[in-house]
């Protein structure tokens, strides 16, 4: 697939756990998981592309004839991804190979979006109150702290002035700029930082944590690319990283502004606030803009989830590596191992 989800990067129950299911089944085979707190399917796939392509196939999930139409996209979400994206990628043709990556990231971004307007609809909510003459509630004012802290907005003891402040925070990154950017930082999924540690968007770390980069340059400090568990976890933490730091202020307010006059932010319209994203500055801007244009990927400002459970695709290498710890699964998976990482995945 589009990223190697490394297991020297996960804890070691979460890479035991996800393989030792794939014993359990054969490739292409799903089995179904319902518990009170998650309801999702996994699907076990043997990693190819044509496997990859013909289980997005399988969901009406493929193909040119919808790339015009008004998206309604499954939820499939990449939650452990072999390695041979990184050799078949260079084996297939060019619109192929970035259909696959835009089909494999656009379940991820939508998801993100929506955990993000959930969010949202509940400031909204207190904001709606207020507006009726309703006094902030202490549980309603602990919630609103908890998301300020969180999108690093500085507290008030005005309410109202708190509520209008996370609203600009705490909104979507239209789609057609998250798989833009995703495409551009990551080289369509084929980076080493993407392959090594599931980095879609370039991040970079401070504190000797990060992947370092092969030409690491000492004046900007003892900087690195932030690794993943999961490819899902790069989406959430590059959102969060357009929604809260003092770089993207201007992105926020264009935001904001287009909300009030009553417009859905769309990606060619807030390119022109990321200029601060790369050091290649307005360059950069219109290299974005040409991959959105070029690509058709405005559409996908239009997509949307389908509503069914979440499916965990999970990309199989190698069946020897499997069958290592084939006796652990039973044990795990009635302790309810699996549950917990689903929930560790932050999918609700």
């Amino acid at each position: 697939m589009y990223a190697t989800l490394s297991n020297r990067s996960l804890p070691t129950k979460i890479s035991v756990l996800l393989l030792l299911l794939c014993c359990l089944l054969q490739p292409g085979m799903a089995v179904s998981s319902t518990s009170k707190d998650q309801d999702y399917e996994v699907h076990i796939h043997a990693g190819k592309v044509s496997e990859t392509i013909d289980f997005f196939k399988s969901r009406n999930f493929w193909g040119a004839e919808r790339h015009n139409e008004d998206l309604d996209v499954p939820r499939i979400i990449m939650a452990v991804t072999s390695n041979r994206w990184e050799t078949e990628s260079k084996n297939i043709e060019v619109e192929v190979k970035k259909e696959f990556f835009y089909r494999a990231i656009v379940p991820m971004v939508l998801l993100s979006n929506e955990l993000i307007l959930k969010e949202r609809v509940e400031v909204e909510a207190i904001g709606q109150k207020r507006k009726a003459g309703n006094k902030v509630t202490p549980g309603q004012l602990a919630r609103l702290k908890t998301l300020a802290e969180k999108y690093g907005v500085e507290e008030t003891t005005d309410p109202d002035e708190l509520i209008s402040q996370l609203l600009e925070h705490i909104d979507i990154i239209p789609p057609s700029l998250a798989l833009g950017q995703a495409a551009y930082e990551s080289g369509y999924g084929t980076s080493r930082f993407a392959q090594e540690g599931n980095a879609l968007f370039g991040q970079w770390t401070y504190g000797g944590d990060g992947m370092k980069p092969k030409e690491h340059r000492a004046s900007k400090g003892n900087y690195g690319v932030a690794s993943y568990r999961w490819p899902f976890e790069s989406v959430r933490s590059y959102m969060l990283n357009l929604n809260t730091h003092n770089e993207y202020q201007a992105f926020r307010k264009n935001r904001a502004t287009l909300r009030a006059q009553g417009k859905q932010p769309t990606g060619l319209e807030l390119t022109e606030n990321l200029d601060g994203y790369s050091e290649r500055g307005m360059e950069y801007v219109k290299t974005l803009n040409g991959i959105i244009t070029v690509n058709s990927l405005a559409n996908l400002d239009q997509a949307y989830l389908r509503d069914e459970p979440v499916t965990l695709a999970v990309g199989v290498t190698s069946e020897q590596e499997i069958a290592e710890i084939e006796s652990k699964i039973e044990e795990l998976r009635a302790s309810g191992e699996l549950d917990r990482i689903v929930r560790e995945m932050d999918l609700e």
